[in-house]
């Protein structure tokens, strides 16, 4: 049975690198590597051998680290088609992509809304999904490139993936997410739960979550619900007549949250 694990390296004021590593042959991949120092800080202190990255989308953020790194090692970049991104091999909707050192396939989804090309890695064999800054816990990315009817379509396409699945995010944002989740459905104890053990985390990664956890307490995977509806339509003093209507009026009212 192969070793895998997989590690969140911090970068920036709150971002995360996610290191896939396999403990049995020493080797590693990075996702979203935005920044190359703490990568190479990371390998030197595990004593890991890089063999590849995975990119999801174009902003500096999760992908400043790769000309560096593809220069050190010789490495494989997968991401999508995008000029900032440096890829050697470019993704694209439902392909399959093989982590050789660490026997597991990856399957991409293109999820355009945050920017047009984003796409996320998901393992059906592990339940992993690496969404980058699609989906949060419990929020989602804001809508940069696309359009509010393209996000809703990415985070439904996420939803419908299994319970069981664990969302790898790529930002630390959870409490604040939660608190403007708190602001939306003020009587969710799911999400009373959630701050509760977010709180006592002492400043440890809160992600990754379970996808069936994101369900109950995302109130941007929560557009059909009766009381999320309600709020939005409460607050916007008018009728949203679909999900895609709700989803973009929360989002504005996220973007606003203090």
């Amino acid at each position: 049975m192969i070793s895998i694990h997989i590690d969140p390296i911090k970068a920036f004021t709150d971002n995360y690198i996610w290191a896939i590593v396999n403990d049995d042959n020493k080797t590693v991949w990075m996702v979203d590597p935005g920044d190359a120092e703490p990568v190479i800080a990371y390998l030197q202190a595990k004593k890991l051998r890089l063999c590849g990255i995975l990119i999801t989308h174009h902003h500096h953020d999760h992908c400043g680290g790769v000309q560096v790194l593809r220069e050190r090692y010789a490495i494989p970049v997968y991401g999508p088609k995008h000029s900032d991104i440096l890829a050697t091999d470019v993704v694209e909707e439902r392909q399959q992509v093989f982590l050789p050192e660490c026997h597991l396939f990856f399957e991409v989804f293109s999820l355009p809304g945050h920017t047009l090309e984003h796409v996320a890695y998901y393992c059906a064999s592990d339940k992993i999904l690496f969404c980058g800054d699609t989906l949060f816990s419990a929020g989602c990315g804001r809508v940069f490139e696309g359009t509010a009817e393209q996000m809703t379509a990415s985070l439904m396409k996420l939803a419908a993936l299994p319970d069981d699945t664990l969302v790898y995010c790529a930002h630390e944002y959870t409490l604040k997410n939660l608190q403007f989740a708190k602001t939306v459905e003020p009587n969710n104890s799911d999400i009373d739960l959630r701050l509760d053990c977010i709180k006592g985390l002492e400043g440890k990664p809160s992600v990754p979550t379970p996808l069936a956890l994101e369900k109950k307490i995302n109130p941007f995977l929560r557009v059909h619900v009766p009381a999320v509806i309600a709020a939005a339509e409460n607050r916007a003093q008018k009728s949203l007549e679909d999900p895609v209507n709700v989803f973009s009026f929360i989002r504005e009212w996220k973007n606003n949250f203090v």
